[in-house]
């Protein structure tokens, strides 16, 4: 066989339609497997998870452990902590990466590649490495067990994708536009605000998103910073369900399936506009 011949085989291979979906169910599988099993386990009684051979299906299914993961602690304060926290940061992420994004976009900034290799190199510390010295501000400046405590780191760690995110957005938009809106006596601010946002609003709800679920589902800063239980958020107060002997999974996964939705809700609304801006986003970048 001829190497061209060995090249057409090979080409035809990976372009079978059988190894596009082989591959497209083991997406799939990996995505949605462990959700699904964690909502089975949510559904049933705690005896059955000791059974032999396992059950995959609940016999009985029950919501009794939905009623306990509100009983046993106090789930909806902190829904509404990590609702505040998450809001809050997403809200000021995407204030702060939208100036930041039309600054290195529009104005002429010297050393423009230097700053945007500042702004990834910025985003590739471990989270643990910053942990005392974030721990050490936000006790020096009498924040701890505060919603600020967490807000501000989350919004710095948010900043450099959100602000890579919009620049490739910002910088497809056409640059006439914007000059039409000065010489109708716009502000560079107001040109921002009221022409290039709603035109790059894929690229903003793509931000947006991501900037929502790292917040949401960050833990290391959130049981550092805020360790009184008033001030816990979801991720560290699914934590307290355990005792020092005993793993309540069943109450655990109801617990893990009610911080599942809001983000489930989010991405569905929003679907379309996300998918949108990351295909878009991909393809500028």
């Amino acid at each position: 066989m001829t190497p061209h011949t060995r090249a057409g085989v090979g080409a035809g291979f990976w372009s079978s339609p059988r190894l596009r979906w082989v591959a497209a169910a083991m997406v799939v599988v990996n995505g949605f497997f462990p959700a699904v099993w964690i909502l089975f386990t949510s559904l049933k009684a705690e005896v059955e998870l000791v059974q032999k051979p396992i059950t995959w299906w609940p016999q009985a299914p029950t919501l009794h452990n939905y009623v306990q993961a509100f009983t046993d602690q106090p789930l909806l304060k902190y829904l509404a902590n990590s609702l505040i926290v998450a809001g809050l940061a997403t809200v000021c992420s995407l204030l702060v990466s939208a100036c930041a994004a039309y600054a290195i976009a529009r104005l002429n900034l010297k050393h423009r590649q230097l700053i945007l290799t500042a702004i990834v190199a910025s985003s590739m510390f471990p989270l643990v490495t910053l942990l005392v010295p974030v721990f050490e501000t936000m006790r020096a400046l009498n924040l701890l067990n505060t919603y600020s405590a967490l807000v501000l780191p989350y919004i710095v760690l948010n900043l450099p994708v959100c602000t890579l995110v919009l620049v490739s957005f910002f910088q497809s938009i056409p640059k006439d536009l914007e000059n039409a809106a000065m010489i109708d006596g716009c502000t560079r601010l107001g040109t921002l605000w009221h022409v290039v946002i709603p035109l790059a609003a894929p690229g903003v709800f793509t931000a947006g998103i991501l900037a929502f679920v790292n917040a949401w589902d960050e833990f290391l800063l959130a049981l550092s910073l805020n360790s009184s239980a008033s001030m816990r958020t979801l991720p560290v107060g699914i934590t307290m369900y355990q005792g020092e002997f005993s793993f309540p999974w069943p109450i655990i996964s109801a617990a893990l399936i009610i911080a599942i939705v809001p983000i489930a809700v989010l991405i569905a609304i929003f679907q379309e506009r996300v998918v949108g801006g990351l295909t878009q986003g991909g393809l500028k970048g």
